[in-house]
């Protein structure tokens, strides 16, 4: 039996196409479902680089402590003051926020001039979308992924199919034939 329905309409993020609109910035208050904390050893600089460079805006500050920043709903980060420095590089693990694919290349763009070693690549990936990889200046690193148009007929296509993800408007029945 398949537990997968759509739930798009829980998402802000819009449905893949060359003429997807990114959502305005969510400037509401809600219980945040997830969100990410960064400490940092220099709070306005990366303010800064995360407003210019990634997008984002302050939905409020702490000064001198904290600063919320979001861009979509469901894409908050806390930047908080450290007395430590950074690490020497950025960890393992990483971020992920939406975007929309019109959104890459001007994202590569401002964040080279907040910070020009900050673009580590774009690159697309197996399962449809398009990818930018950025450090910031408190050494997390960070994707901004957009899903690319869907094609039937694609390699990536046939990769969703394999591990059970159908395309829009092709149901599976209980036992995972297609409906």
């Amino acid at each position: 039996m398949s537990n997968y329905y759509d739930a798009f309409e829980a998402s802000p993020v819009p449905a893949p196409g060359p003429d997807a609109v990114a959502p305005e910035p969510f400037r509401g208050i809600y219980g945040m479902p997830a969100f990410a904390t960064i400490p940092t050893g220099d709070l306005a600089a990366s303010v800064d680089f995360w407003i210019r460079g990634l997008g984002f805006f302050e939905l409020f500050a702490i000064p001198g402590q904290l600063v919320h920043l979001r861009r979509w709903a469901f894409q908050d980060v806390l930047l908080i003051s450290a007395a430590t420095d950074v690490p020497a590089r950025a960890p393992a693990m990483t971020i992920s926020f939406a975007c929309v694919l019109h959104q890459i290349d001007p994202l590569v763009e401002a964040c080279r001039a907040v910070r020009p070693d900050s673009v580590v690549g774009v690159r697309d990936t197996p399962w449809n979308t398009r990818d930018l990889e950025v450090v910031t200046p408190e050494n997390a690193r960070i994707i901004l992924t957009a899903a690319k148009p869907f094609d039937p007929a694609s390699q990536e296509a046939r990769n969703l199919e394999a591990i059970g993800i159908t395309p829009p408007g092709v149901r599976r029945g209980d036992n995972g034939e297609h409906a």
